[in-house]
């Protein structure tokens, strides 16, 4: 397959080695000359993956327009908020077939659309084109070559078969599913679940507190999900409790560092600072607390989290408020 990755951050420098590997050839569109020349000239990316080397399949350039010229798929990999601003200048140059697959894990500000709503709006692609891949994926134990499954969701099962062939390697195991909406469910609320993880880490809280909030924010994602219509199984699986362990329980994770922290007290500000990376939940928080308020869908870890993130609060207060609310059946 003949492909194109739009990102050369971590997460799209990882997917585009999986692409080369599985033996496609590999075009990395990068906003800065110096990046396409590491990966064009030197097979590496030390900005973003520090000491992975890239196949001789994998080439970069910073004109959107070549990157993209023949390619089948066209894998975008940018923060989620920019999306819709960048699509208005790049869907032009799509190919008219190409499969489009979302890496991106939020839901966009203002219009509480998902990436691939997103990507079917804005470039014109329709949604049976529309691949999203999710799940456990840490971009730099992907590029290490750690073994691990992810989901390639797509509505079109021919597609998303196509897509699964052509990320198949031995250390990177693709599964299937037609259920778009919620694996992209999952993955953007996983983000602000990991938020708190990271909170509660950074205060002194232990096992049980979070495991508390692991299996809470999954009941969460899951009351959305179903609400929306995504399939309950789907939070069981790879793009829902898989990606929630991952993101939570590991410190390659950018929202549980981020999380960790404002749960030290430190601002927004001073967060982004010290960490130096996009932290997807940050955002999302707020549009994931205003699609569950639209649907009448109670999420108080979003709800805190938002909180903490944008008012103020104080991460102690906000474990507080959790733990005092109206007592409830488990569901």
């Amino acid at each position: 397959m003949k492909a194109a990755v739009i990102g050369s951050g971590a997460w799209g420098t990882a997917f585009a080695k999986v692409l080369g590997d599985a033996g496609s050839e590999v075009t990395m569109w990068a906003r800065r000359e110096t990046v396409a020349a590491e990966i064009r000239d030197r097979h590496g990316n030390e900005g973003s993956l520090p000491g992975i080397r890239l196949s001789k399949r994998i080439t970069a350039t910073t004109d959107l327009a070549e990157a993209v010229d023949g390619a089948e798929l066209i894998a975008i990999a940018v923060p989620s908020q920019t999306l819709r601003g960048n699509l208005a200048d790049w869907a032009g140059f799509f190919p008219a077939d190409a499969t489009v697959a979302s890496l991106m894990k939020g839901i966009e500000l203002g219009t509480l659309k998902r990436m691939s709503e997103v990507i079917v709006e804005t470039a014109g692609v329709a949604p049976e084109r529309v691949v999203v891949v999710s799940g456990p994926n840490l971009a730099p134990e992907i590029a290490a070559e750690q073994p691990t499954a992810t989901v390639v969701a797509c509505t079109d099962e021919d597609r998303a078969r196509q897509v699964q062939h052509a990320l198949a390697t031995p250390y990177f195991r693709p599964y299937t599913s037609d259920d778009v909406l919620g694996c992209e469910l999952g993955g953007a609320v996983k983000n602000v679940i990991a938020l708190a993880y990271g909170m509660a880490s950074a205060i002194g809280l232990g096992d049980n507190t979070k495991a508390s909030l692991i299996t809470r924010g999954l009941a969460e994602t899951s009351r959305l999900g179903v609400a929306l219509g995504a399939d309950p199984l789907t939070f069981a699986g790879l793009a829902g409790l898989g990606d929630l362990v991952a993101s939570c329980s590991s410190r390659l994770s950018r929202n549980r560092t981020f999380g960790e922290h404002l749960g030290r007290g430190e601002s927004l500000e001073q967060a982004q600072t010290a960490t130096r990376q996009t932290a997807e939940g940050v955002k999302s928080c707020l549009s994931i607390r205003d699609l569950a308020r639209a649907h009448a869908v109670e999420m108080p870890i979003v709800e805190q989290v938002e909180k903490v993130c944008h008012e103020g609060a104080d991460p102690r207060v906000a474990v507080k408020l959790l733990m005092t609310r109206e007592m409830k059946p488990e569901s």
